[in-house]
C-alpha cells in the first residue's frame, strides 16, 4: 500500500485499520449455492463507507473472512473511482506511482493490492489538470497511452473522465 501517512491521501490508499475506522461492517445471510451452511451462517459481509455511503458487498465466498477480504478490496475499487482529493495543478507522483512506473510504464495490475490506491492517484491527476491526460501523464512519468489504458481497466474511470471532458468541449478518449 501507499506509504503516506494514515489520513492523507486518499481513502484508497490508507490501511485497512484506519479505512474501516470511517465504516459500518454488516454480517448477514445471503441464499444461492453453498447450501445449508451458507443459508444458516451470516458469511455475507457489506461495508458501507461513512463519509461517501459507498457501500461494498461480498457474498460469494463461504468463509466469512473471505467475505470481508473482497469486501474491502471493492471498497477500495469504488473509493478510487468515485471519490476525488482536491490537488494543486502541480501533480507530484507518490512514492508508490514512483516505484510501479518505470520508463513510462506503469506496472499494477488490476488484482494488485496497489491498484485502488494507484487509480485513485491517477484520477486525481487527470482532475488536477483538467482533464488534460497528456499533462497528467506528463506530470506522473508516464506515456499518455500508459495512462488511458490503466484508467480504462476500471469502465466507471473512463467513464467519468469522458463526461468531464465532454462538458469542456474535449474529445472522447478511446482505451
Amino acid at each position: 500500500m501507499a506509504t503516506e501517512a494514515p489520513d492523507t491521501g486518499h481513502p484508497a490508499s490508507w490501511p485497512e485499520k484506519r479505512l474501516l475506522q470511517d465504516c459500518i461492517v454488516r454480517r448477514t445471510r445471503h441464499g444461492g449455492p453453498g447450501g445449508q451452511h451458507r443459508n444458516k451462517v451470516e458469511t455475507a459481509i457489506e461495508i458501507v463507507h461513512q463519509p461517501t455511503g459507498i457501500v461494498a458487498f461480498a457474498a460469494e465466498r463461504r468463509s466469512q473472512e473471505a467475505n470481508r477480504r473482497v469486501a474491502v478490496d471493492r471498497l477500495r475499487l469504488l473509493l478510487a473511482v468515485r471519490v476525488r482529493v482536491a490537488r494543486s495543478a502541480e501533480v507530484t507522483p507518490s512514492d508508490l506511482w514512483t516505484q510501479r512506473c518505470q520508463q513510462q510504464r506503469i506496472a499494477c495490475s488490476e488484482g494488485h493490492a496497489d491498484f485502488p490506491a494507484m487509480l485513485a492517484e491517477a484520477l486525481d491527476a487527470i482532475q488536477a489538470k483538467e482533464f488534460d491526460v497528456a499533462r497528467a501523464a506528463a506530470a506522473l512519468g508516464c506515456s499518455a497511452t500508459q495512462l488511458i489504458r490503466f484508467v480504462s481497466r476500471v469502465a466507471e474511470g473512463l467513464a467519468w473522465i469522458n463526461t468531464e471532458r465532454q462538458t469542456r468541449g474535449l474529445r472522447r478518449l478511446h482505451a
